[in-house]
């Protein structure tokens, strides 16, 4: 086995295609990650036990199974009870879904860590509940969440392989159906692994950046 640099130029256009594809991916799932993770965290504090309790089973149930099974359910299942959705859309909503049950006890946790006097001197101000979460609650919560939440977007881009199991052609389907019919299979999986690299590092180090300049906040 030798490595073709013919091959490699061959099949890098349609690697950086299936990047775009990965990275697009990556961004709106962490969006719906990041959404739905944070009205997660505000039901799991609610007051209303009911409420409280159905969203963090709920969370779990989502949590403790792969996310793999997510996907399969959400592509081949739910057709059968008359919803079909594109893979790409598929893909985004199971990526979204399943990272948000962690997401959502960044934002928990970083909620809980506002002292309690900020919420008293909210209520002193006669701050409605939206003026008490836009102007004291998260803009105190958000930067030690920064760290974390940059770690799942990186997680979950090393996770978009698993949308080649419902057709989406993102980076690794893309050298997979390249192999698959060229018989080459050295030159696009090295390359694979050499984009991942090369995204996924530069994302890790600032990710570490954001947490020591939270730190020297702190």
């Amino acid at each position: 086995m030798e490595w073709s640099w013919d091959v490699a130029a061959a099949v890098t256009p349609r690697l950086a295609s299936g990047l775009v594809v990965t990275v697009q991916a990556t961004l709106v799932g962490a969006f719906v990650a990041y959404v739905l993770g944070l009205a997660l965290a505000i039901l799991k504090m609610s007051p209303i036990r009911p409420l409280a309790w159905i969203s963090y089973w709920s969370s779990e149930f989502v949590r403790r199974t792969p996310l793999l099974v997510q996907l399969y359910f959400l592509f081949y299942v739910l057709p059968d009870l008359g919803i079909f959705l594109e893979p790409f859309v598929a893909g985004v909503i199971g990526l979204g879904v399943h990272f948000s049950t962690y997401t959502s006890e960044v934002f928990r946790a970083g909620i809980e860590n506002v002292p309690k006097g900020q919420w008293e001197a909210a209520r002193s101000l006669n701050y409605n509940a939206f003026q008490t979460w836009r102007y004291v609650v998260l803009p105190q919560a958000i930067p030690p969440m920064i760290p974390p939440l940059a770690n799942y977007l990186i997680t979950m881009f090393k996770e978009t392989p698993l949308l080649a199991a419902i057709t989406v052609v993102e980076l690794f389907n893309a050298a997979n159906i390249y192999s698959n019919s060229h018989y080459k299979y050295l030159e696009p999986m090295t390359l694979v692994g050499t984009f991942f690299l090369l995204v996924s590092i530069p994302a890790a180090f600032l990710a570490m950046r954001l947490e020591k300049k939270f730190q020297r906040k702190v």
